[in-house]
């Protein structure tokens, strides 16, 4: 269920949104929640979708291998909705032993020499320096859609960790979700995953933009860069339309000097690094720092506070989407592309 944002129904949409809604469907058979949430603002509806589909449902790296990427930084990230989402779909992809291993933290008895390389390697995106990214488990032509589809959900756990409840499936026993997920893999979803899709059909919804120096990773690829370059340039602007200059340099400056770890309970680091704003700036900046760094503590309270000053959808959608993609692009800088 969507928390916080209306979403505008398949029904009513048109334009921009009804065109995205449409190859949505086409190409994963429904418009999901994580995608419909996004729905206030059909720029970072499209974005969104772009930057998914163009890394993480086309390309020549297997499926299985991008949903493992996928479901892992999930975990990472703490975001048990997406970890749910992806296992199953790992499923439908064919590999339901490191879908459970994942869904089990038990990636370390991966069987498959290559899976387990690729979700070690997915566990360490969030340690800089870490020795797993200096040596990739996958070649220069292989890391735009590995890596891009690392970066795509780091921005899209934060945004779901905020704006959707734990889990796709209705119920939380360990038990019944498995069954769930294999029963959903088998109908819903191996079909769709075994569609032809053209890589670069999603380009056209958005203008064309320059690639920003800190998505270098994806520059090799004239598809994947193009995406990313597109959904940066929605996301600044998103980011501008709520977020004072100042507010956006001291959000920035934090993720550019994080060090990936979670800051624990406390939130004193958060007022002390909005100490030199005012109203209603700082509680704009408090939520788009806590959305980047730890998305699963914004709570209602945090949700009310901003809405008391910012009452429309898009306005709440904005802070997200652009916090949330400032840490991704950081995230996506600690990524080693080999030579």
């Amino acid at each position: 269920m969507i928390k916080y944002i209306k979403p505008l129904p398949v029904s009513s949409s048109k334009g921009l949104l009804t065109e995205v809604y449409d190859q949505i469907r086409r190409d994963i058979g429904s418009v999901v929640e994580p995608y419909m949430m996004h729905s206030s603002s059909p720029l970072l509806l499209a974005g969104t979708w772009t930057i998914l589909r163009e890394t993480a449902l086309v390309g020549n790296v297997p499926r299985a291998v991008k949903e493992a990427v996928s479901a892992t930084v999930s975990k990472v990230n703490q975001c048990p909705y997406c970890v749910d989402a992806h296992t199953m779909m790992l499923m439908a992809a064919g590999n339901n032993e490191v879908a459970q291993k994942i869904s089990k933290d038990q990636t370390d008895r991966i069987s498959d020499i290559k899976m387990n390389s690729i979700v070690k390697w997915s566990l360490a995106t969030r340690s800089p320096g870490s020795s797993l990214l200096f040596n990739p488990p996958f070649t220069a032509q292989e890391a735009p859609e590995i890596i891009g589809t690392a970066v795509s959900f780091h921005y899209m756990n934060r945004m779901v960790s905020v704006l959707l409840n734990e889990t796709p499936l209705p119920t939380a026993s360990p038990l019944l979700k498995n069954i769930l997920k294999r029963i959903g893999a088998k109908i819903l979803f191996s079909s769709s995953l075994k569609k032809h899709k053209t890589p670069g059909e999603s380009l056209h919804f958005l203008p064309d933009a320059p690639l920003p120096d800190d998505l270098y990773w994806a520059k090799s690829h004239p598809i994947i860069s193009r995406a990313f370059a597109r959904f940066a340039a929605v996301a600044n602007t998103a980011g501008e339309s709520i977020l004072t200059e100042e507010s956006r340099s001291i959000v920035w400056h934090y993720i550019d000097t994080w060090d990936g770890k979670d800051p624990g309970i406390s939130r004193l680091w958060i007022e002390q690094t909005v100490k030199t704003l005012t109203e209603p700036s700082k509680t704009a900046a408090k939520l788009a720092l806590l959305t980047a760094i730890a998305p699963y503590q914004v709570d209602d309270e945090m949700i009310r506070d901003f809405r008391s000053i910012y009452k429309e959808d898009v306005q709440l959608l904005n802070v997200l989407a652009w916090s949330s993609f400032t840490a991704a692009r950081k995230i996506g800088t600690w990524l080693v592309v080999r030579d």
